[in-house]
């Protein structure tokens, strides 16, 4: 049998001739995985033999990491806002990009206000249950069109030990009721960019959780129709956008009678998210 540093090698060397992006790390984090090791353990160890079972078990993760299946699909675990989330093939995974949403709703919730929240186009579920984690007087809805993914959010609410309603539907189309706070990561990718992107991506994560159509805003406009008549007076409006998509929903949002509208950037200095408060109590429509 090989040493724990002869396997990690031919990971990474098979990475690399598939042309795996981040292929080194994506070999540690599969062998930490599969052999359950740390970082440490694997320093001191690095010569001892590997178990017989674990060598076949990484080799597969590594010859399937080689098909471009993204790491967090074989694994099934990706980490956001501190927080373990279960992802399959049904869910995009969370990027890091997506924390600075979820940072700019809580700096708008005090933690002892009470409030409801509508997590539109919700996916795993991670936008809604990394809010409710850290707000104990919050009250949450996850709202998907797909039900696969609606397994996956529910599964992750149990998981967190959370407690959060999700429901099936069209956008609001059963969706009842008044929110505090609507919170939406919708598809936004443009149909024509989507055949660019890389494999992992446009071959692995689900088609209907990526295409925002012709300009990426057609959900911008679909939510913005409607989100009007679902917020409470004041209510907060924030969307996840493209980093292209800033001045856009801006405006969509200011024709749509929001106010306080703003764009924040994400850590990269990209434009990311677009906020604004709903500025009456009449219908949006």
């Amino acid at each position: 049998m090989e040493s724990y540093k002869e396997l990690l090698d031919f990971g990474k060397e098979y990475l690399r001739k598939k042309k795996i992006e981040n292929g080194d790390l994506d070999a540690w984090l599969l062998m930490e995985y599969v052999c359950k090791i740390t970082r440490t353990w694997y320093f001191i160890h690095e010569e001892d033999k590997v178990k017989e079972e674990e060598d076949g078990i990484y080799r597969k993760f590594i010859e399937k990491r080689g098909e471009h299946i993204p790491l967090q699909q074989l694994t099934h675990e990706a980490y956001f806002f501190g927080m373990r989330f279960y992802v399959d093939e049904n869910v995009l995974a969370p990027r890091p990009d997506t924390e600075t949403l979820v940072e700019e709703v809580l700096k708008e919730l005090p933690g002892d206000q009470k409030a409801e929240i509508l997590d539109m186009c919700t996916g795993s579920g991670c936008i809604l249950l990394s809010i409710l984690a850290n707000r104990e007087n919050v009250q949450g809805t996850g709202v998907d069109l797909s039900e696969k993914a609606l397994n996956v959010a529910r599964r992750n609410g149990r998981d967190c030990q959370i407690q959060a309603r999700w429901i099936h539907s069209d956008l609001f189309e059963n969706i009842r009721g008044k929110y505090d706070v609507i919170v939406s990561n919708p598809p936004y990718i443009r149909t024509s960019v989507i055949k660019g992107l890389m494999e992992e991506v446009r071959l692995h994560e689900p088609y209907m959780a990526l295409d925002g159509h012709e300009d990426g805003l057609f959900f911008y406009r679909k939510i913005l129709e409607q989100a009007g008549d679902y917020l409470k007076p004041d209510g907060l409006l924030a969307f996840e956008i493209g980093y292209d998509q800033g001045e856009a929903v801006f405006s969509l949002m200011k024709d749509r009678g929001y106010k306080n509208v703003k764009i924040v950037k994400d850590l990269a200095g990209l434009d990311r998210v677009v906020t604004g408060r709903k500025n009456q109590e009449e219908s949006y429509v």
